[in-house]
């Protein structure tokens, strides 16, 4: 499922992934390059499968734990109201 951030979310591209900030709350939030690189996927229209895809093609991991990281990250995302 695609993802999409609340109007509240400022993102900015940063050398090492990128920033959240939750304007609601004033709390920052940074992703790594991995966690960048499976929101950008999911806000390009892709889902979780494309996510973990994008993940294994990038880096040296195994599916499995492509997964258990795309799937993390969504949760806390949706959780913490960032994302919908």
């Amino acid at each position: 499922m695609a993802l999409k951030f609340g109007a509240y979310v400022s993102t900015a591209e940063t050398d090492y992934g990128t920033v959240l900030l939750d304007e609601r709350a004033g709390e920052y939030w940074e992703l790594n390059p991995t966690g960048t690189l499976v929101v950008s996927t999911l806000m390009a229209g892709g889902d979780e499968a494309d996510a973990v895809v994008a993940l294994t093609d990038e880096f040296d991991i195994s599916p499995a734990q492509a997964k258990r990281d795309v799937d993390a990250l969504v949760l806390r995302l949706r959780t913490s109201g960032l994302a919908e």
